[in-house]
């Protein structure tokens, strides 16, 4: 499946999601802004695909990633964010969705599993009880949370400032 074809439309994932679940298979949805991607943020798609059939990822807007993240992000387009994460081969597939939380995609979508980092619990999941109206469960996936595009941002800052 190539890259394009794993961008959808939430209207798109509906469809495919709902055959998918028909079939037996299970659905996993992931989320982030997936601003400059790292090597943590691989681990948590690896770890959130093995947990099902199918992962879908939902990547904030450029807008909600501002919103969330401050000004001055996100430092790459939610457009090329989706090319990058789709490139990956454990996303099946990807949408863009312009909230500050997944909440609306899960009513829709109904994944079996939504995966968060480790930088939440199981209870602080903003989507938990939403995730849990639809039926399925929150499962805390990926590395302890020792990368971070902040981080990355500040040492690439570091290490260049002043440089020519």
């Amino acid at each position: 499946m190539g890259r394009a074809s794993k961008l959808r439309s939430l209207e798109e994932l509906e469809g495919i999601v709902s055959l998918a679940k028909s079939e037996g298979k299970r659905v996993v949805m992931a989320n982030g802004c997936f601003d400059l991607l790292h090597v943590g943020h691989v681990r948590y798609l690896t770890a959130a695909r093995r947990l099902g059939d199918i992962l879908v990822v939902a990547i904030n807007s450029d807008e909600s990633t501002r919103a969330l993240k401050g000004e001055g992000r996100p430092i790459v387009s939610a457009e090329e964010r989706a090319e990058i994460v789709t490139a990956l081969g454990c996303v099946n597939y990807c949408f863009v969705f312009e909230e500050l939380t997944l909440d609306n995609s899960i009513r829709r979508l109904m994944p079996d599993v939504h995966a968060k980092g480790t930088d939440y619990t199981r209870e602080n999941v903003p989507e938990r009880s939403t995730v849990l109206d639809v039926g399925g469960r929150v499962e805390i996936v990926g590395d302890d949370k020792s990368h971070s595009t902040k981080d990355l941002v500040e040492l690439i800052l570091d290490k260049f400032s002043g440089s020519s």
